[in-house]
């Protein structure tokens, strides 16, 4: 019969293997990475530029990057329907 702590042990190696599987298992994207140069990727903020991270000196603003996407339109409500 198992102990308690056999169990135990087992169950935690179960997870960890299904969790480093889990980790190791492809996202689904095949072949190399790239990055993309198409128009609408131009706009496009880059993993600093999210992060708030800059690249250029410390004493340059953050808030002087251009923003990634544009605002949206101000959205006006239905007009009233009477009968």
């Amino acid at each position: 019969m198992l102990k308690a702590t056999q169990i135990l042990v087992r169950c935690i190696a179960l997870a960890a293997c299904a969790a480093s599987l889990a980790a190791l298992s492809a996202c689904g994207q095949k072949g190399p990475l790239f990055l993309p140069t198409d128009p609408a990727a131009q706009g496009r903020a880059t993993l600093p530029e999210a992060l708030g991270i800059s690249s250029r000196s410390s004493d340059a603003p953050a808030a002087a990057a251009k923003p990634a996407t544009q605002p949206l339109p101000e959205v006006q409500p239905p007009p009233d329907e009477q009968p």
